[in-house]
């Protein structure tokens, strides 16, 4: 599988391409930053992300999005950029039917080095390690576009086999209440069913002569 990750951002955006092999085999393709001006208005900034997301979608051709999710933070303005960053790159992914999935942080940390309080330079290194890189993707967006593309090959599968297995028990758990349902339905209406009971006549009293009185 190849997958294309996003560390979202205005002013950087990060973009990694890897390739996932058998087992835990991961290849790099590409890696690289989008920059937009500051000056520039929201718009034109969104637009020159979107642009070069397109670009690669189309040298590249992954099969899958992984892009990071946005958490809350101090400054309102830097996490609202990075999350319209994040929504344009989702947009051209479902124009082409890509499957998009958002990890957080933590789970790239955890990942790619074994710890979700990782450091960036952990993060980095172990990337290059990874991935048998001899230079460091810099700056740090490319790093981190890398390692959410090494999260998804590594968790997509686990998730996609326990998504499968959550589905099969709900199926199973509705079958069984469906069962039990009909089998309390027909209790009940056993129940209900009257009881014909045998009607004993009390025999008439006959007069002398034998008639009935």
């Amino acid at each position: 599988m190849r997958v294309l990750g996003v560390d979202p951002g205005l002013t950087r955006c990060g973009l990694g391409v890897v390739d996932g092999g058998k087992g835990r085999v991961v290849r790099a393709v590409a890696v690289g930053v989008v920059r937009t001006p500051a000056e520039d208005d929201l718009a034109h900034r969104l637009l020159g992300i979107a642009d070069e997301v397109e670009v690669w979608l189309d040298r590249y051709r992954p099969e899958a999005i992984a892009v990071e999710r946005v958490f809350a933070q101090h400054n309102v303005r830097t996490a609202m950029g990075t999350a319209q960053a994040g929504g344009v790159v989702a947009l051209a992914a479902a124009r082409r039917g890509l499957p998009v999935v958002f990890h957080t942080p933590s789970e790239v940390k955890a990942a790619v080095t074994g710890s979700g309080r990782a450091d960036k330079a952990q993060v980095t290194g172990m990337v290059m390690r990874l991935l048998n890189l001899e230079v460091k993707p810099h700056p740090a967006d490319a790093a981190d576009a890398l390692a959410l593309a090494i999260c998804h090959l590594w968790r997509e599968p686990m998730r996609v086999r326990l998504a499968e297995a959550e589905a099969r028990a709900a199926e199973l758990a509705r079958a069984h209440k469906a069962k039990l349902a009909a089998a309390a339905k027909q209790a009940g209406a056993a129940t209900r069913t009257p009881v014909r009971r045998a009607v004993r006549r009390t025999p008439s009293k006959l007069d002398d002569t034998g008639a009935p009185r």
